[in-house]
């Protein structure tokens, strides 16, 4: 059977017909509090980068660092649960909705709950914020939900998150602590940059899901190119970001921040190495070792951009 044809008005594929609601544990694991770091860390580095004072803007810092991770990134989270219930029924039948803990329609009213929140959240954070969330709550529900489901195919499902989770997120943070100005050319680089990197971690989190993946009918790299094809596309986004990333700071004056970078990439290629030869037995141990290195060296990236305005201030002068 494949995930088009499966029957999205039926209710979840279990059903407890003691539970009316779920517990406030349930919800929690619905909204999964764990994947809410790396936009919020997007969103820091992107506020590091901004040059602004972080003393004189802790509100905006604080309302952000709250839109991306609690509202944003978890109504994505639920919006995915909810549409993918076939397949967890598959690879991971004891999560909330397939397992029956969130009963009839819970799933699909909170998805649309903390969507509604974030939006109204996001008007707090000026025009540039409320524009943003708009743009990342449409990538979560087209990248979940059908006729559209991004997810179908692993290419263009893997460039929707990390442009949403990374790239936005750190345009977001720059922007707002601007006033709503344009962050420039320096910021959009290292922001897409990064989200090329990030688009090889989203890989990672496919090789959990290849059985069932290939038995709803989604495309995902593992399932398009084979696990080894799929570590390998995984490990080139995220080296050759990370090794441009370097090349530009290094191009901006800022060579110490780029052997920074560039250390913490060649610190992953072991992992990797390890990744391409058993990417299965793998994938789990590159993103808890791996991805907390690249992330590192977001926010060393941050901080030079921190510097470089100063500096081109100082050469504006001479």
């Amino acid at each position: 059977m494949s995930y088009q044809n499966a029957d999205m008005d039926t209710p979840p594929l279990a059903f407890d017909a003691a539970r009316t609601r779920p517990t406030l544990g349930t919800v929690a694991e619905l909204l999964k509090p764990i994947t809410w770091f790396p936009p919020m860390w997007a969103f820091a580095c992107g506020v590091v980068a901004s040059g602004q004072s972080l003393s004189a803007h802790w509100g905006l810092l604080l309302l952000g660092l709250v839109l991306t991770g609690p509202l944003v990134c978890a109504s994505s989270q639920a919006v995915n649960d909810w549409f993918d219930r076939h397949v967890d029924a598959i690879n991971e039948p004891h999560r909330p909705i397939p397992s029956g803990r969130m009963p009839g329609r819970w799933g699909l009213g909170i998805a649309v709950g903390w969507t509604l929140l974030s939006l109204l959240w996001a008007t707090l954070m000026g025009p540039w914020g409320f524009a943003a969330c708009g743009l990342a709550i449409a990538l979560s529900w087209a990248y979940s939900a059908p006729p559209v489901r991004l997810k179908n195919n692993g290419w263009w499902g893997n460039a929707a998150c990390a442009l949403s989770y990374e790239g936005l997120a750190w345009l977001t943070g720059t922007a707002v602590m601007l006033g709503g100005a344009w962050p420039g050319p320096h910021a959009l680089a290292l922001a897409l940059l990064y989200s090329i990197g990030a688009h090889g971690i989203m890989t990672l989190n496919d090789f959990k899901a290849i059985e069932g993946d290939r038995r709803m009918g989604i495309a995902s790299l593992p399932v398009q190119l084979g696990a080894v094809g799929a570590a390998r596309v995984a490990c080139v986004f995220m080296g050759l970001a990370q090794v441009a990333v370097a090349l530009f700071l290094w191009f901006w004056q800022l060579p110490w921040h780029g052997v920074a970078v560039l250390a913490l990439a060649l610190a992953q290629w072991p992992l990797m190495a390890k990744f391409m030869q058993q990417p299965v037995e793998r994938a789990l141990q590159v993103s808890a070792l791996g991805v907390p290195m690249f992330v590192s060296g977001m926010m060393v990236s941050a901080w030079g951009l921190r510097q470089l305005q100063p500096l081109q201030q100082l050469l504006e002068v001479a």
